[in-house]
């Protein structure tokens, strides 16, 4: 028996995943970042000119030696790309004394290469970690007796015993036995799934009060858990990285500056130049010619965007994550915990008629029979009689019954809470019409029978979350297309949720694949597809969609590390808002780029057919730098996240189809 309890005490093991610290990215970057603020405080303060070009210098090595051999190994393969022209402009900036510009340069790279490192090491743990859902071990039944074993020795045929409390240890059929499942992790559902004989289970999943015997069907390396788990690391790892606009230009635009350089340098010496005012000229072009001006006019409104959804509950993960944003097309959603709140409660309350009982005496019975359950659907009951300020009465004879429900003696009445398939016989034929209105509608229905006679019916539903159907209209009209709901609950739950908030595709009773196969068929039709969702069963697709959101409070962890962006505070509103503000960010980026463009453009053609002096052309890359910065530091303010809050793209008041938003 201690073998036994083992299995089902035993918690889900976590593995603890390790901190930022352990990549070398993160501790370069944050070496180099505060050198680099140590020298322009002691540069400020006028302190000793060799102490702040010390620090400076050695934020240089610390910051710009990875992104350096990097370059070093692409210029190896015959590729040039920005990491080796970064470094070749900042060590051009010392080379005139502009150490500071070439410092930040140098910080900007270095820090955008840690954070690309710690978003792949926080996916890659969870992935990993995914594996955990699954027990490690599993009592198998043999001809000698039971054996406990490793799930991963499991073999198709094989019968186990899963206990009350315990973990499925494989997916198979259930042979013998009932029990209510958590099979949340795997579908979504909110509410616990009565299995029966000849009903599917899946590894990983919960049971709860019954005892079942299951007969493996797919081998451990083919469990839905582990193919979920296959299915994020493809979709991680296949997933076109859509890169910012001067990193798809950089190969170009690297070799055309430096073959420029080496031209202007080189050329005039061969016609007898002289070496001085050759190599000023030169350094001058690679001055003014360089992308400083181009990475600043990205970067700023990029993460002054970033900046500024954090402060409204929304984490975007990277300045290529909020580009992304700004391309959507499609929204689809998750139904449990995404557009819900994941927690069943009360709806209706329908008294028999005939029954000589009233709707609040019905709860009130209910929830005394109910208060020392566990089940989920239980503790919805108890707390709808005390949201109601009942208060339940003391409750004798209390027993729980595996997929049927629950039994007690309230005021000497016997009460019976659960399952209308096992409470309700033929000749309830009122009971049955009304369990049938409920269901039809959407909800969960609970049968409480009084002296074994029916007495009344609960409708079990999940919470809307606020502002969802607002939310609903508002991505119409910002996208131009209806969002879609992907689901793995049922069809009637996903209809019922579909009408209260305005979503006319719906896809109901998905697994993880389906859900993949869902957004590969949007996106097959050029959608750039957003998917919102919370559990593990959303990761695959979260992956392999062109933006993954994560709702915050209540989403698992391969959730939130698989996702693009979370929603920290779970509003739905933050998700067209921070769309709008994406958008926002893109136009910004576009007029940067012009400025930037006009300048490097002005003051390269003047130094090519004229003279242009060292300090004018420093002062006019500087000053295009500091002009496209200020002009990204715009995003930062309140009211460009007011703007994006209130911004229908293009299309103020009118839907697709002509309708009106209202």
């Amino acid at each position: 028996m201690r073998e036994r309890a083992s299995l089902a005490d035993q918690p889900v093991p976590r593995r603890r995943r390790a901190g930022m610290w352990v990549l070398p990215e993160v501790r370069w970057a944050s070496v180099a970042t505060v050198l680099f603020l140590v020298g322009s405080l002691v540069q400020v303060a006028d302190g000793p000119s060799w102490l702040w070009w010390g620090l400076y210098l050695a934020c240089y090595v610390t910051g710009g030696w990875e992104p350096g051999w990097a370059g070093l190994q692409a210029l190896w393969e015959r590729k040039l790309d920005v990491d080796l022209l970064m470094v070749l402009a900042a060590i051009g900036a010392v080379a005139i004394g502009q150490v500071f510009d070439g410092g930040l340069l140098i910080v900007i790279f270095a820090i955008s290469g840690a954070l690309e490192a710690i978003a792949t090491k926080r996916t890659e743990d969870s992935v990993r970690g995914l594996l955990d859902l699954a027990p490690e071990r599993a009592a198998r039944l043999t001809d000698a007796g039971e054996e406990i074993v490793d799930t991963a020795v499991l073999r198709v045929g094989d019968l186990i015993v899963v206990r009350p409390g315990e973990r499925i240890g494989g997916d198979g059929e259930v042979v013998d036995g009932s029990g209510d499942v958590d099979q949340a992790t795997i579908t979504g559902e909110a509410l616990p799934v009565d299995k029966r004989v000849g009903d599917e289970v899946f590894a990983g999943t919960l049971n709860g009060t019954g005892v079942l015997r299951v007969r493996i069907t797919r081998p451990a390396e083919d469990t839905v858990i582990a193919r979920i788990v296959a299915m994020v690391a493809e979709a991680s790892a296949t997933k076109a990285r859509t890169q910012l606009f001067i990193e798809k230009i950089e190969q170009r635009y690297s070799i055309g500056m430096v073959a420029a350089t080496v031209a202007l340098f080189v050329i005039p010496l061969l016609f007898g130049a002289a070496l001085e005012p050759t190599l000023l000229r030169a350094m001058t072009f690679m001055i003014v010619a360089s992308p400083c001006a181009v990475v600043l006019a990205t970067m700023p409104p990029l993460l002054s965007a970033i900046a500024n959804a954090g402060r409204h509950g929304v984490l975007v993960k990277s300045a290529v994550v909020l580009e992304r944003l700004g391309a959507i097309t499609r929204v689809a959603f998750d139904k449990t915990g995404t557009l819900t709140e994941g927690t069943p409660r009360v709806a209706e309350i329908r008294a028999l008629p005939g029954a000589g009982i009233t709707d609040t005496e019905l709860l009130a019975l209910a929830a005394s029979a109910e208060h020392p359950s566990e089940h989920p659907l239980g503790r919805a009951v108890v707390a709808a009689a005390r949201d109601a300020g009942i208060a339940p009465r003391p409750a004798g004879d209390f027993s729980s019954a595996p997929g049927r429900g629950v039994s007690a003696r309230v005021d000497g009445r016997g009460i019976e809470v659960g399952s209308p398939l096992r409470l309700l016989d033929d000749d309830h034929g009122q009971a049955r019409a009304t369990v049938a209105e409920l269901e039809e509608a959407g909800n969960t229905a609970v049968v409480v029978l009084v002296d074994g006679l029916p007495a009344g019916v609960l409708g079990l539903s999940d919470r809307v979350r606020p502002a969802a159907a607002e939310t609903m209209t508002r991505l119409t009209a910002l996208t131009g297309a209806e969002p879609v709901l992907l689901t793995g609950d049922n069809r009637r739950a996903a209809a019922r949720l579909a009408g209260e908030v305005g979503i006319t595709d719906v896809r109901a009773g998905l697994l993880p694949q389906d859900k993949v196969a869902a957004v590969r068929e949007l996106e097959a039709r050029g959608a750039k597809v957003m998917v919102v969702g919370d559990g593990v069963n959303d990761a695959p697709a979260l992956a392999a969609a062109h933006t993954g959101v994560a709702m915050g409070r209540g989403g698992s962890d391969l959730a939130l590390d698989t996702a693009d962006a979370v929603v920290t505070r779970d509003e739905l509103a933050a998700i067209p808002a921070v769309i709008g503000l994406a958008r926002r960010a893109r136009r910004l980026v576009i007029a940067n780029l012009v400025i930037a463009a006009t300048f490097i453009g002005v003051l390269v053609v003047w130094d090519l057919v004229g003279h242009l002096p060292l300090p004018l052309g420093v002062a006019g890359h500087e000053g295009s730098t500091v002009i496209v910065g200020l002009n990204g530091l715009r995003l930062l303010r309140k009211s460009a996240w007011r703007r994006a809050a209130s911004s229908t793209g293009g299309r103020p008041n009118n839907l697709p189809d002509g309708r009106r938003v209202h």
